[in-house]
């Protein structure tokens, strides 16, 4: 590939100012997303207690009807919240979790133990550990606005990634051991350099992985996405998300006996599904039970609205009616968290503390070739022009990731503002 000179300092020079804002905050998003990987693995040590249970061989379970009695009478001091689902422990020495409303913030979880139908313990979202961490890494703790910064650092981090990949490939012929080797005999600001450079290119990918996964949570991006998915039909179909507009049959038996969770779960529909179920509970007289499995694959995922008189089922969703756009977000949102298995989490953990370390490397080169008094900035020669292919392409980055298209333009403003007003100031003095 020839290079261009000019271009290549062009780009260097935002590839080292959008580093000097963006890798504080890409270090503090590795860090914190890194310890999210071990969710799962942090609540059940730090809640076993009531997570888990001892039981004898062969002692029976209290029938779920039952245990929800419990997990309400529990409850019943706040008139304000209510139980609204259940979800099936998947193995005997675990509890049985009931969700109570959120009423605008994470909802609780109330466990209970099958076998003794005792309360074994309330899980409180919003005091745990791992929601703090969460919301440090997705909104660094300032809400909405904070949102808007972590998409503003990851919509630059795809820039940072595609202008570094430019100046780090080579002008002058093609090396393999350029791809592979970190020089350490021409010193260190070389082997720290190297060290950025070449595990940065290994891990650009995986990471372009990761980052599509966490930008469907952004605010901007995110509801851009949205959009797309809703007019081209491309999401979740209707009824996945929600049973609203979904009444059962009140008419029948005078709806003087609804069903009770057992009879939902020996329903055929019900009975075939694998993996973790969770049962959304009927809202009011008229309302229906909303049966979801979560399993490893996508593609065994169902959802089942029931009618909460007849057990019939009303509107029953497979996976395969779900859109395409809504597939793609789902599979990378999935290895962005790890949640195919060990060996996804290991590879997204691994990925991730390479390219901290690949950040950690690019600030110590930075400050070991800048000058004493001055940023090291490159300069630019006076009068380049980027070309058509190049504005074209920033313009496409900027509409795809509009944080990035917000913030371009708030520069071309401030450098016009400053080129007007510049000689203004020369001239006074």
């Amino acid at each position: 590939m020839m290079k261009s000179s000019n271009l290549n300092t062009w780009l260097w020079k935002w590839h080292i100012i959008a580093g000097l804002v963006c890798v504080p905050f890409m270090l503090l998003l590795a860090i914190t997303g890194s310890v999210y990987l071990f969710k799962d693995i942090y609540n059940d040590n730090s809640y076993a207690d009531a997570r888990f249970v001892s039981h004898l061989n062969n002692e029976k379970t209290v029938s779920y009807d039952e245990q929800l009695k419990t997990a309400v009478a529990h409850i019943s001091d706040n008139q304000n919240e209510e139980i609204v689902s259940i979800t099936i422990p998947e193995r005997t020495d675990k509890a049985t979790s009931f969700q109570r409303s959120g009423n605008g913030r994470a909802a609780d979880l109330i466990y209970v133990n099958p076998y003794s139908n005792e309360v074994t313990g309330i899980y409180k979202q919003t005091d745990s550990l791992m929601y703090t961490v969460r919301k440090l890494h997705g909104e660094l703790l300032l809400g909405g606005k904070g949102t808007l910064v972590v998409e503003l650092v990851a919509s630059w981090f795809v820039v940072m990634l595609i202008s570094g990949l430019y100046v780090w490939w080579p002008s002058k012929g093609f090396s393999v051991r350029g791809f592979f080797l970190i020089r350490s005999d021409k010193g260190r600001r070389m082997m720290w350099r190297d060290v950025h450079a070449v595990i940065g290119f290994w891990v650009s990918l995986f990471m372009l992985a990761i980052l599509a996964g966490g930008m469907p949570w952004t605010e901007l991006f995110g509801d851009n996405l949205k959009w797309v998915q809703s007019k081209t039909d491309t999401g979740y179909p209707q009824y996945w998300q929600s049973s609203r507009g979904l009444t059962s049959d009140i008419s029948v038996l005078n709806a003087s006996t609804p069903l009770g969770i057992e009879e939902i779960l020996k329903q055929q529909d019900v009975a075939n599904l694998t993996g973790q179920l969770t049962i959304a509970l009927p809202e009011g007289s008229e309302g229906v039970y909303t049966v979801k499995n979560h399993t490893q694959w996508l593609s065994d995922q169902r959802v089942i609205h029931i009618d909460q008189y007849s057990g019939n089922t009303i509107v029953a969703l497979g996976w395969n009616s779900v859109g395409i756009l809504m597939e793609l977000r789902q599979v990378f949102m999935r290895f962005h968290q790890g949640q195919y298995g060990i060996f996804n989490l290991i590879a997204v953990l691994l990925v991730v503390q390479l390219f901290a370390l690949s950040l950690i490397a690019s600030l110590v080169s930075y400050f070991k070739r800048k000058p004493k008094g001055s940023l090291g900035i490159p300069k630019v020669p006076a009068g380049f022009n980027i070309g058509v292919p190049i504005f074209i392409a920033i313009v496409l980055l900027g509409f795809l990731f509009p944080a990035f298209g917000i913030s371009l333009v708030c520069i071309f403003v401030i450098e016009k503002a400053r080129d007007l007003i510049k000689p203004k100031l020369q001239t006074q003095q």
